[in-house]
């Protein structure tokens, strides 16, 4: 089995954007992670979600269609239902995942997973590169309290990781099953609890990952904490085996929060868009306060994203983010989506890095950087 990279970016192997990019070209995006509405059945304490509320737009199977049909034909590669809504709570999510696959996209999801029945993971499972339970405590009333729901609910997502399992290796698909904990310092307790439950569940792997916080750290997160769990998530990856990946995101859970770049030249790479439809650069700017970020909307009546991509907009707002004029480290959220691709980009622009296309094997996921 190839690499399964957890902890980094696969900007590297894309050498023909890359190579667009360097010339100073308008480059379409590799990966666009988005989400089909911004409602959630749950309730977690580490949402950044809930730090990013705009106009409310509904988004349409029709309109969906349409914008895949953009994306296939200006050569987006994949589409990652995440970002800032809980995309099973709009009922177009099951056929958008089949359609996206249809006409050439890879295609994923990550969902807290409570409402996948088995029905619906047979549809949804072959279409998929990779499906993501979000699940961030091991106990069931750490579960609850963590994510904001009834207790219940963290047996009933336990079932559903084991259907999910069960499915993939029934029909033999090529689709990566995970789980992911976003972990908080004052959630360390269930670290331990959560490696052994997976081992138990037995998805494909286990990720462990940081909180962000916005920059005015409305969540709290003290960074500096995490140095005190590195024994624990050593701990915790140790419980892997041949099929039981366990990985701490460590370059960010021990990065203290910090950049060591100020502009962002990743998001024509990677976009974000929101769950009412509104693009904007990244997951920082959705909220109405940062307007000026604010590109368009794909539910508005003959907008279609392949124009969007065209637009003097769409580029005004990329080209600020990569002057000297925008800086990363004090004005959009800590260690965000495209963190670690901004690592890479922003060391070539310094002279550090030659963008040299890595050897050896392509990694999983390859489409999603």
């Amino acid at each position: 089995m190839s690499e399964l990279i957890l902890d980094g970016s696969k900007i590297l192997w894309h050498q023909e954007r890359l190579e667009q990019w360097k010339r100073g070209e308008r480059i379409v995006p590799i990966t666009i992670d988005m989400a089909l509405t911004q409602a959630c059945q749950y309730n977690c304490v580490f949402c950044y979600a809930n730090m990013q509320r705009n106009k409310p737009h509904k988004i349409t199977f029709e309109i969906m269609k349409n914008f895949l049909d953009d994306c296939a034909e200006v050569g987006v590669k994949a589409i990652s239902l995440v970002s800032d809504g809980e995309s099973t709570a709009n009922p177009i999510y099951e056929d958008v995942i089949v359609y996206g696959k249809k006409v050439g996209l890879d295609m994923a999801i990550a969902t807290h997973g409570n409402t996948l029945t088995e029905e619906v993971l047979r549809k949804i499972l072959p279409a998929l590169t990779y499906l993501r339970f979000n699940f961030s405590a091991g106990t069931p009333q750490r579960y609850s309290e963590i994510m904001g729901v009834p207790v219940e609910k963290y047996y009933e997502t336990c079932e559903n990781i084991k259907m999910a399992m069960k499915i993939k290796k029934e029909i033999n698909l090529d689709v990566t099953i995970g789980m992911q904990m976003v972990l908080m310092p004052q959630d360390a307790d269930e670290i331990i609890p959560l490696a052994k439950l997976g081992k138990e569940l037995r998805p494909d792997y286990l990720v462990i990952k940081h909180c962000s916080d916005d920059e005015e750290g409305t969540l709290g997160v003290d960074y500096d904490k995490y140095d005190d769990l590195v024994d624990l998530l050593k701990e915790a990856e140790s419980y892997s085996d041949e099929e039981y990946l366990v990985k701490a995101k460590w370059s960010k859970i021990l990065s203290k929060g910090k950049r060591n770049y100020s502009r962002c030249h990743g998001t024509p790479f990677h976009l974000q868009m929101s769950g009412t439809g509104l693009i904007a650069p990244c997951g920082s700017f959705f909220n109405e306060k940062y307007k000026q970020y604010h590109i368009a909307n794909i539910t508005e009546p003959g907008v279609r994203f392949k124009d969007i991509l065209k637009s003097e907009r769409y580029w005004e707002v990329m080209d600020f983010l990569a002057s000297d004029k925008f800086d990363a480290c004090s004005m959009c959220e800590t260690l965000c989506l495209q963190d670690k691709t901004n690592e890479v980009l922003d060391a070539y622009k310094k002279g550090q890095h030659a963008l040299t296309r890595p050897s050896g094997d392509l990694p999983q996921h390859l489409n999603f950087i």
